[in-house]
């Protein structure tokens, strides 16, 4: 198969970047190992849309104009929710069943094509890539490359050497389910209340201590969401199999665990089911391409503009380096920063893109850009840029 773009990952960078890429008249493939696009906000059930809209004020404003506002405003409508204030953020409340529904309506009504089931297991320089899906063998040949796999997978196959953080330091995983059948009110304080009880007795592990609830905006379903150390198999490693194996078991066992537990301890409880588990748990950081520049946390913290500046950050700085909450540290005067064109080419890989938590910048700067909104928007970005390679 020849084609003018191949994306790597369909997860919201994937997403935004076949979508702009094919709108642009180009031929345009995307490979999805999962059966959906949408990534975290579909395989892995996060459910709220972050990095969409500038920091403060006293309303919600779109930081990023074309793909992220429209795909915001698909969700609205068939949500009926629109942007909620989170102390000094904006966010918009998303369904991960939707989602993936929006995302199916949006790559056919562009025109790219999907092949789901289906991950690169090799990629060559010229750029020539092989696909597997259920143990066939396909290859495809691209004028571009764009790597929105969130692991830098073009990286570790072309051995390119790529940036990691430490394994004390990387984000933490989290792990989303749905629970259905509680009655009553949602008292998250109360929630969090009775696991502490339940740790102190005994009952329950203090692993348990980092999960929260939150309300799906469908009558009597709810998600709960389990902040993990990821370090189940001893260090934290995204990118190994037994670490993100124990993540996947220890998700459910810990969910099931707490779970029994409110069914006899809290009121409202007694029914409560897990309705569905996540495709697979969600990982916040793994590795980064080493692009023409390295975007960094303190560009996000002054607001540093760039004159190459393809989309705005306007996340704070998530620190989530353990599994006891985020640390949040917010820019200079809630400044929107400029991603450069730069974070998204690779250095020294002519027609190498990449979008999403995996580009070019450091651990701090990743903690802010990894959000689906901002992977919105260098998607789009990447996708504009493909356009503009392939036209010359």
């Amino acid at each position: 198969m020849k084609v003018d773009v191949l994306v790597i990952g369909g997860g919201s960078a994937g997403l935004a970047a076949a979508v702009t890429s094919a709108r642009a008249g180009l031929n345009t493939v995307m490979v999805e190992r999962h059966g959906m696009a949408g990534g975290m906000g579909t395989a892995s059930l996060v459910h709220t849309f972050c990095g969409l809209y500038f920091i403060d004020g006293d309303e919600a404003r779109h930081a990023n104009e074309g793909l992220p506002e429209e795909i915001a405003d698909r969700m609205q409508s068939v949500t009926g929710k629109g942007p909620v204030k989170m102390g000094r953020v904006w966010v918009l409340p998303q369904h991960p069943v939707e989602f993936a529904r929006i995302s199916d309506e949006m790559l056919r009504e562009s025109g790219v094509k999907v092949l789901f089931h289906s991950e690169v297991i090799s990629l060559e320089p010229g750029w020539r890539a092989k696909v597997a899906c259920r143990g066939e063998i396909s290859e495809i040949e691209a004028g571009v490359v764009i790597d929105a796999s969130g692991d830098a997978v073009g990286a570790a196959m072309l051995d390119l050497g790529d940036e990691r953080t430490s394994s004390d330091r990387l984000q933490r995983p989290a792990y989303v389910s749905g629970i259905q059948g509680v009655e009553g009110e949602l008292a998250s304080l109360t929630l969090s209340g009775r696991i502490v009880e339940g740790t102190r007795s005994g009952d329950l592990p203090k692993a348990a201590l980092g999960m929260h609830f939150r309300g799906s905006g469908r009558d009597g379903e709810i998600f709960s969401t389990l902040d993990l150390s990821g370090e189940e198999e001893g260090s934290y490693d995204p990118t190994d199999p037994s670490c993100l194996s124990a993540l996947e078991e220890t998700g459910r066992s810990l969910t099931s665990r707490v779970l029994s537990y409110f069914k006899e301890h809290q009121e409202g409880w007694e029914k409560a089911y897990v309705s569905h588990w996540p495709a697979r748990a969600g990982v916040r950081e793994s590795r980064r391409y080493r692009g023409e520049i390295v975007f960094s946390g303190d560009d996000v913290l002054r607001g540093r503009r760039f004159e190459d500046e393809v989309a705005l950050a306007v996340w704070p700085l998530e620190l989530r380096e353990t599994n006891r909450g985020p640390k949040l540290r917010f820019p200079d005067e809630g400044k929107a920063a400029g991603i450069p064109a730069g974070a998204l080419r690779v250095a020294g890989m002519e027609g190498l893109f990449v979008a999403g938590r995996c580009i070019s910048c450091d651990h701090e700067a990743q903690a802010s850009i990894r959000v689906m909104g901002t992977c919105f928007a260098t998607g789009q970005a990447v996708g504009r840029l493909a356009a503009d390679t392939s036209r010359r």
